[in-house]
Order: structure tokens, then sequence, then C-alpha cells
């Protein structure tokens, strides 16, 4: 009996694998958290082989549900394969030269960020050589409400979505700047996704000031955030949007990496 299963599953193009693989591909495409039915109907998969199959997924890390219990979304495991493809050695060589250049040519710390949530995981960084520099190591997080690259995802989501976690985020003060009113956030959001760059003034440290710009995958979604950050007793927040070009430059350089 087992034997015919994995004979079906390896065979059949509804296997087992192909369903799983389906799946992460729907809820990794989605603009927001999709329940197992929704899934079902969408990939037009049996709703209990959906259900099964998710439960596996969430237990071996691949999947969560939300917090609120509503929907799936990427786990940890699924985040860290999509971390992967950057951290390729055949990519790797190519994305630390682009970080490297970028650093050199404006002055400052460089760093490419990925979202995870409501948060900003710092995935790689160029360091400037000025000895006054923020240190925020690989692997930091930061809110995305109060950072460039944080501001910059939100900005990239669905109208629906971003309102939805504004709505469920208790914004925290960082600093004097930071946006704790949830029209001024989502004003700010707005006017980045019409610019298509992201500023921070301010207002997650004290001192310091960023922009940020998105890295965007094949099919034109935001896959990472890139950006710099320096102390604005050395590059003041009205001279920061000069360095524009080298950033989206970069960016595009990275997206191109994402398509090879």
């Amino acid at each position: 009996m087992n034997d015919d299963n994995d004979s079906e599953n390896r065979n059949s193009k509804g296997s087992t694998v192909t369903r799983v693989l389906d799946i992460l591909d729907a809820v990794a495409d989605a603009d927001r958290p999709l329940s197992p039915t929704e899934i079902a109907d969408q990939l037009a998969i049996p709703k209990a082989s959906v259900h099964r199959l998710c439960s596996s997924l969430e237990e071996h890390g691949y999947l969560q549900t939300r917090l609120n219990g509503r929907g799936l979304q990427a786990g940890n495991r699924l985040n860290r394969l999509a971390l992967g493809v950057l951290s390729a050695a055949p990519l790797q060589a190519q994305r630390r030269a682009i970080l490297s250049t970028l650093s050199h040519d404006i002055g400052e710390t460089c760093n490419i960020a990925v979202p995870d949530g409501t948060e900003m995981i710092y995935f790689d960084r160029a360091e400037t050589h000025w000895p006054v520099r923020v240190n925020l190591q690989v692997g930091s997080r930061v809110p995305a409400c109060a950072t460039a690259g944080g501001k910059m995802y939100l900005s990239s989501i669905s109208d629906a979505r971003r309102d939805r976690v504004i709505r469920n985020t208790r914004l925290q003060r960082y600093t004097a700047n930071t946006l704790v009113s949830h029209s001024a956030l989502a004003d700010e959001l707005k006017l980045t996704a019409q610019r298509g760059f992201a500023l921070d003034n301010e207002e997650y440290i004290e001192g310091m000031v960023a922009m940020a710009v998105a890295v965007r995958d094949p099919q034109g979604r935001l896959y990472a955030t890139l950006s710099f950050h320096a102390p604005c007793m050395r590059l003041p927040f009205s001279a920061v949007s000069d360095f524009l070009p080298h950033l989206q430059a970069a960016g595009e350089q990275l997206s191109e990496l994402l398509d090879e």
C-alpha cells in the first residue's frame, strides 16, 4: 500500500511533492496571509490534503500561522531558503562587490535587509572607513515602521495589507522624530511608494539618517532593501537624497543577480 502511494507521489502530476511546492509558491506569491481553504481553491487541491500538508509545513517551520490565527505566511525556514539565493556562492562575490563599491562611492555604511513580519533583518553590510559609525551588525533586527528599509518594504505591499499592518502595530517612540501616529505613518508610506525610495530622519537612532530602495525579484516584487545610513554630524538629512542615483543603480544590479 505504501509502495503504491510512493509510486503515485513520484509519478502523478498532483504528487505530494508538487503540491507542497505549489503551496509554498502560493504563500510566497500572495500579498497577504492565505487560509488553507483559499490555498485549496486557488490550486484546485482537495481541502483535506491542503490542511494536512500545511500542518506538516508549519510543523517543520516552512509556514507559520499569523499571531491572530488568521492565515498562513512564510516561516523561518522558508525565509532562510529565500536568503540562500543571495547567499549562494556564485552570487556572493558579486553581491559583496556591489555593496562594497556602493559604500566606497557614498562613503558610508551600506546594508541589505530582508523583511520578517514587522521587522527587518540585516542580511549583509559593507562598512565605511570612518571611525564614527552606527553599529548595526548582520543579523540585527530593527522595526520596519521606524527605519528606511522597513518603510521601503511596507510601502511595497498592497494598500489593504499595509493598512492592516499599521492598525495592528504598536508604534514605539525611539527618538523625538519617530512617527508614532498611525495616520502620519500611513501618509509617509504612501509618499514612499510614490517616489520609490524611503528616508529615515533620525527616526530610529538619534543622530542617524538613512535612505533605502527596493531590490526586486524577477516578478518585480520587493525581495530585499538596499540602504545606507550615516551620522547626521557628517551627512545632514538635506544631503541624503544626493546619493539616490548611486543607491538606485546598485539596487538594479542586485535585482539583476536574482534574474541570472
